[in-house]
């Protein structure tokens, strides 16, 4: 919903009246991200990172290197992460959209079947891999693009090949192996500039 300034009008011993002025609504987020599932740890400090930093979509998947048990996690409970996002949204990014949330624990059939309805108007995919050529900061960043990024093992050599089938371009952030959180940060930066909104 928009944005909203708040005129106390009335004090009472049991109650406070205000007055809403709303504001423009902000544009929706720009990014969408498919991450594959890290250790549950890692994954409840990713939450309101994630919604500070104007994420649209968290789309969360299985790989070869995600540890089954990582799926048993109550950090993929939406009474758990909802409140963290809600966290990044009032706190820091004064922002009223709430990052959607999905959880697919088969990767293929949601790379093959799934991914152009849930991200129908991305004009740009991009995969992280630290042995990619192009830099992110090379690629032109769209209005409207879909982030992967992996497990802290790393993509194997089929899951990178299927998601090149689909579209996705390797971008690297140089050849260092990060842990899952700084990685995402780091990636998700370059779209915290100004953006145009999504029609």
């Amino acid at each position: 919903g928009p944005h909203a300034t708040a005129t106390v009008e009335a004090l009472e011993p049991d109650a406070v009246t205000l007055l809403l002025a709303p504001q423009n609504t902000p544009p929706p987020p720009s990014l969408d991200l498919l991450l594959a599932v890290p250790r549950p740890k890692v994954l409840r400090r990713l939450w309101s990172p994630l919604a500070q930093m104007g994420v649209h979509q968290v789309i969360l998947t299985n790989a070869s290197k995600v540890e089954r048990n990582y799926f048993d996690t109550h950090w993929l409970s939406a009474e758990q992460y909802n409140a963290l996002l809600l966290e990044g949204l009032a706190q820091q990014a004064h922002d009223t959209w709430l990052p959607r949330v999905s959880v697919h624990r088969a990767f293929r059939p949601l790379v093959e079947d799934q991914l152009d309805a849930l991200s129908p108007r991305v004009s740009t995919r991009l995969v992280a891999h630290p042995q990619a050529q192009a830099s992110i900061l090379d690629v032109g960043l769209s209005a409207r693009a879909l982030l992967a990024v992996g497990p802290e093992g790393g993509w194997n050599d089929f899951e990178l090949g299927l998601l090149a089938h689909h579209g996705f371009t390797p971008v690297s952030l140089g050849p260092r192996v990060l842990k899952t959180d700084v990685a995402v940060v780091s990636l998700l930066a370059p779209w915290l500039a100004p953006y145009d909104p999504i029609e």
